[in-house]
């Protein structure tokens, strides 16, 4: 049965060898005119750093840094998602405040004492995303105040997940307009000066 197939040949594998990640390619420029997914970090396609409630913010930083990112998704043991964590909730006065109310030092608080629990994230839903341009999404993140947001699918057994995440920082990026700063209104305002011209 097997004479057919010859083995393939073996190595040995070397000392300092990473593994493969999945990737996203998305284009360095787009327009507010380009479709909204070109702008969407797509969770089937790149693997979502995620955090757990009880871990500490210093770990959650190194995350952050680590991979690169300035949002973790907030998981439980089962891998729900319970919460968001974004780099200023890190870096902002939560920490401080959170250490504070519960009599803590800065290094034992946790990421479910300044998270944003799942509760109080209005997510978008994919359909109207596949439907929307990049403008949309700079005037829902603008209306909302927001640096992020999530979208939220259903799978083939009608179960919502999330499916992908929308930054301002990544969307003003790819529209070509160099950020001072993280704070939203002038993230928004920063973009449509840079875009008007």
């Amino acid at each position: 049965m097997l004479r057919d197939y010859a083995p393939l040949p073996f190595e040995w594998l070397q000392p300092g060898v990473g593994y493969a990640h999945p990737t996203q390619a998305v284009p360095d420029r787009v327009t507010l005119d380009d479709p909204a997914t070109s702008v969407m970090t797509d969770l089937t396609r790149v693997t979502a750093v995620i955090i757990l409630p009880g871990d500490t913010l210093d770990e959650a930083h190194r995350r952050m840094i680590h991979r690169g990112v300035r949002l973790l998704l907030v998981v439980d043991e089962e891998r729900k998602v319970v919460g968001l964590l974004t780099a200023a909730d890190i870096l902002g006065e939560k920490p401080v405040l959170a250490a504070s109310e519960r009599g803590l030092r800065r290094e034992e608080v946790q990421v479910c004492d300044v998270m944003t629990p799942q509760a109080h994230l209005e997510v978008l839903n994919m359909a109207d995303v596949r439907a929307a341009k990049v403008g949309h999404i700079v005037a829902t993140l603008k209306k909302a105040g927001r640096q992020h947001t999530v979208v939220l699918e259903r799978d083939a057994h009608g179960r919502p997940l999330v499916r992908g995440l929308f930054s301002a920082t990544q969307i003003a990026r790819q529209l070509g307009v160099t950020l001072e700063t993280s704070e939203v209104a002038r993230t928004f305002s920063e973009i449509e000066a840079m875009l008007a011209h």
